[in-house]
């Protein structure tokens, strides 16, 4: 199959699940063609059938605010002429979706070109219920020819807030257990925690959603009990916030603050428990990432997050906010280590088992040769 994928390049979850579907549909044979305005940041290297094709924006003065999702569309139609795609798969409604329906009206006269759109979390949750977006993305879920979400939980979220009659495939977010697996990085959990301190993750973009003050909190009642470090990846708004707070409890010198990494599967492996005590998840990929690693979870209990995390098996999930809870539930799994290795265990499990790239990603080629063969 020839595919267009359209995603929003920066970090995020729809960004990378959007980059590792193609890579890995491109290892399969098909040819994928990327449509964006920046090169993904998960594309660092090359690829076999893979092609990027950069959105062009016009900087004409009379426009105030710049046209993405007028050029995406034009860009999409040039894609799709010049390289006789075969589909469009479009990550996050908003503008994706709308973009990729103008372009199947300006080709229709030459080509039906299909469109599949999978939303991922805050495009249902957030954006698109926006009284100025919710009828836009009503109209581009419904006219989209195969709709995916990443969980049961954003699947009937978008139902309910949009009234939707469409079908909706749940295909979640998949990992590539060969790469995120148990290691033994012993130097670098050594960097870390020098005095032998059990370690404590989270990655976020640090935004209020993601609830890092919790995190923080959390750890602030474990230290007490346990030696400990802190190890926070990641950046955006709320950091300056997270780095007060550190402050005001004396907790600087547990706690370390690394920004946007990379090596993402050396920093799991040096860690005991992962932290994600959102208040909103559609899904969870930074849970499922430390689950491969074979690192326990210790959650909230919303959105996509328990339909990942088997609570008492892989890890623990408690009320949004009850900081409380949560800390005992991290010590009572530092503490026993029978139980540890169990959901350490179980976590690796899961993983391979439910959601590895070679269970979901024949999901997604089913559905485009169901839509292609409507």
């Amino acid at each position: 199959m020839k595919i267009g994928i359209t995603c929003y390049p920066t970090y995020g979850g729809s960004g990378v699940v959007a980059t590792e579907l193609g890579k890995e549909l491109a290892l399969r044979g098909h040819q994928i063609h990327f449509i964006s305005y920046a090169l993904p940041f998960r594309l660092t290297s090359f690829v076999e059938n893979v092609v990027f094709h950069e959105v062009e924006m016009s900087n004409y003065p009379l426009f105030e605010f710049p046209l993405y999702s007028l050029a995406l569309a034009s860009k999409m139609v040039e894609v799709a002429e010049y390289e006789k795609l075969d589909l469009l798969h479009v990550h996050y409604a908003i503008p994706h979706a709308t973009s990729a329906y103008l372009a199947k009206q300006m080709l229709k006269d030459k080509r039906d070109i299909k469109i599949i759109t999978t939303l991922h979390g805050t495009d249902i949750t957030l954006v698109g219920l926006e009284p100025s977006f919710l009828p836009l993305v009503k109209f581009s879920i419904e006219e989209s020819d195969g709709v995916t979400a990443v969980s049961r939980f954003l699947k009937e979220k978008t139902i309910t807030n949009y009234s939707i009659n469409k079908d909706i495939d749940v295909i979640p977010n998949f990992i590539d257990s060969n790469l995120y697996k148990p290691g033994a990085d012993c130097a670098f959990r050594e960097h870390l925690a020098p005095r032998g301190e059990k370690i404590l993750v989270h990655t976020s973009n640090f935004r209020q959603v993601k609830r890092v003050t919790d995190t923080i909190r959390i750890f602030e009642q474990v230290v007490k009990e346990i030696p400990s470090k802190l190890i926070l990846v990641g950046d955006g708004p709320d950091r300056s916030e997270c780095e007060r707070l550190c402050r005001q409890l004396n907790l600087c010198d547990s706690i370390k603050f690394l920004g946007k990494q990379d090596g993402l599967v050396e920093i799991l492996n040096a860690a005991d428990v992962f932290l994600i005590p959102s208040q909103s998840e559609s899904f969870g990929l930074a849970a499922l990432e430390a689950m491969s690693c074979g690192i326990p979870v210790v959650s909230s209990s919303v959105g996509g997050l328990p339909e990942l995390i088997r609570h008492n098996e892989t890890g623990f999930i408690a009320e949004i906010g009850d900081v409380k809870r949560m800390a005992k539930y991290v010590i009572d799994l530092l503490t026993n280590e029978k139980k540890y290795t169990l959901f350490s265990e179980n976590s690796r499990k899961r993983a391979v088992e439910v959601f590895d790239k070679s269970i979901v990603i024949p999901m997604y080629e089913n559905l485009y040769n169901k839509v292609l063969g409507s």
